[in-house]
């Protein structure tokens, strides 16, 4: 009897437990509409249930070819007392939760001002330029720019040097939109702007990025390999290879794998003196764990090379092909050149005033001291 008893009663505490998290899912969906779906919330129910302790698995996999596992993760609530000055100021500037940020100061200034009129030219009306100086702050208020002025904690953090200082802040910085809820597409301002980038994101993944790769091998993936003549016939291995994801333009979701890549990169950035944030940004993001080391369990995009466009794929491909150069891209990132206000200059001309040779002046690479 007592056994039939406790049976009734662990069956009951598992209908409550089932009950209790598809309504947290459920919730979740209902306030959240971007974070979960109905059918991924009951579904995420089902695996923080069957994961805990000795619970058995409460669903079956489906017939071959059906079964899916989970990408899109749930996004965090949001925490208002991170940051109330700028939670205000994103209830203004943000449309559907999300917002272009850009972190510059004043030895940006001539890029952030060509940055901010092609995005204004397109029409985009969700974008945020966080002011590292007073200068900035100042320009962007006479341009009608939004604007958002950072205010560093007392010697902790440096707003002033070249691109590379900047780009180690803004994962600090970052990090306080998503803990407000909102997603970001992040920018460099060496980028220029043709079409509404709001309109070609997936949003189906923790981090969505731009490649630094040129062709859909190296920008997806493909199998490299290795030759090692002296093992015989095992001379040949097999290695699986991608180009880096740009952390100079990424759309990134306010979720917890997401916010933990922040955390991490912005860590090793703060320890690692010779570190590079986009070498940071991309081991956190792609390496497995292993003996000594716990992987980042994010989920993640590549984003279409041809619509958000590196510059080398403009200036090795799509300014050589006929075909190619009728595409019209979201974006033009100049980081593979150091002279970056020339070429952008060029990419306004060609693809938004239309002069057909504007890009056949410049050369395939740069010079160092451009």
């Amino acid at each position: 009897m007592m056994n039939v008893a406790g049976q009734h009663s662990r069956g009951w505490r598992m209908a409550a437990a089932v009950v209790v998290a598809f309504l947290a899912g459920f919730v979740l969906a209902s306030v959240y509409p971007d974070g979960l779906s109905f059918t991924d919330s009951f579904r995420l129910s089902q695996v923080q249930l069957a994961s805990q302790g000795n619970a058995k698995a409460l669903y079956k996999a489906g017939p071959f070819g059906t079964v899916k596992g989970l990408r899109k993760n749930p996004v965090v609530m949001s925490d208002e007392s991170v940051n109330p000055r700028l939670g205000k100021f994103l209830q203004q500037v943000a449309i559907n939760n999300e917002l272009i940020v850009a972190l510059a100061n004043s030895n940006m200034q001539r890029m952030l001002e060509l940055w901010f009129t092609s995005i204004k030219q397109v029409g985009i009306k969700n974008y945020l330029v966080v002011a590292l100086d007073d200068n900035i702050e100042r320009l962007c208020k006479e341009k009608d720019v939004p604007v958002y002025r950072w205010d560093p904690d007392e010697g902790k953090d440096s707003a002033a040097g070249g691109s590379h200082q900047v780009s180690a802040l803004k994962f600090r910085i970052l990090r306080e939109f998503l803990q407000l809820g909102y997603s970001v597409l992040l920018s460099d301002v060496d980028i220029v702007y043709i079409q509404n980038p709001f309109d070609h994101i997936y949003r189906d993944s923790d981090v969505e990025s731009m490649s630094d790769g040129h062709s859909n091998e190296t920008a997806y993936g493909y199998n490299d390999v290795f030759d090692e003549p002296a093992m015989g016939w095992s001379r040949y291995a097999h290695t699986m290879r991608i180009w880096v994801y740009n952390s100079g333009f990424f759309y990134i979701r306010p979720t917890v794998p997401a916010i933990e890549l922040l955390d991490r990169v912005a860590d090793r950035l703060s320890k690692e003196a010779n570190a590079w944030d986009q070498e940071v940004f991309n081991e956190e993001l792609f390496f497995p764990s292993h003996p000594g080391y716990e992987g980042l369990h994010a989920s993640k995009r590549t984003m279409d090379i041809y619509l958000f466009m590196n510059s080398k794929v403009l200036f090795k491909t799509v300014r050589n092909d006929p075909s190619l150069k009728k595409l019209k891209p979201v974006i033009v990132h100049m980081n593979y050149h150091t002279n970056k206000y020339e070429r952008a200059k060029a990419v306004v001309e060609f693809y938004v005033n239309g002069k057909q040779d504007a890009l056949d002046k410049l050369p395939l690479g740069s010079q160092w001291g451009q």
